[in-house]
């Protein structure tokens, strides 16, 4: 196995997945307290990410299952989690929070698709970078690619739950979590349909 290669896919993971750090420690620290929450925030980032990796290797081969004009629109899963968390949040205010341990422990925190979801959208202009490195690598330097992608997932998993449980991070999440994530989640909604030319934006 070509070393250069592992270290390219690496660089090239670290590179295109960098916000998704951020996002996965505000995921956890959401879960926090909730059996059975790292896992499906786990599950849902490797579905994601899987996704991702499906559409770029289509692409790759010539088959376009998404078009390149559809990618900016979505933003609007991020953006709908986003405004969906923001106006539970201003409930769970408004009521002052009595219902907010009942509905968080039906919850347990974030579900799988909405992880998976957030991630899919937010790598969807990863696709663009991943599609022509794809196509020059050839079938061995594309197994190469998505084998270290999928592992670099679970240290990208990792290092979320690391941030997002360290003192400091956990209470500011404890604290300031339900007003972050969706203001996150809002602003990476709106940053994929402006950059790529939503609407006319």
């Amino acid at each position: 196995m070509d070393l250069g290669i592992i270290g390219q896919a690496a660089g090239l993971f670290a590179v295109t997945n960098i916000d998704d750090i951020v996002v996965l420690a505000l995921f956890f620290g959401q879960g926090a307290g909730h059996p059975g929450s790292t896992r499906r925030i786990v599950l849902g980032q490797y579905l994601g990410f899987a996704a991702i990796l499906a559409v770029a290797v289509a692409a790759a081969f010539g088959a376009t299952f998404l078009p390149e004009s559809a990618i900016p629109y979505l933003g609007l899963l991020p953006l709908a989690l986003g405004l969906k968390a923001a106006w539970q949040a201003w409930k769970v205010h408004r009521d002052g929070g009595a219902d907010d341990e009942e509905d968080q422990s039906k919850e347990g925190g974030p579900g799988p698709l909405e992880v998976a979801a957030v991630t899919f959208a937010n790598g969807g202009d990863n696709i663009g970078v991943y599609v022509p490195v794809f196509a020059t690598a050839g079938v061995g330097g594309m197994t190469v690619y998505a084998a270290v992608f999928l592992v670099l997932v679970a240290v990208w998993c990792f290092a979320g739950r690391f941030f997002a449980t360290r003192p400091v991070i956990a209470k500011a999440l404890a604290r300031w979590g339900h007003v972050l994530l969706p203001l996150v989640l809002i602003a990476i909604g709106l940053l994929i349909l402006v950059e790529g030319g939503a609407f006319g934006l």
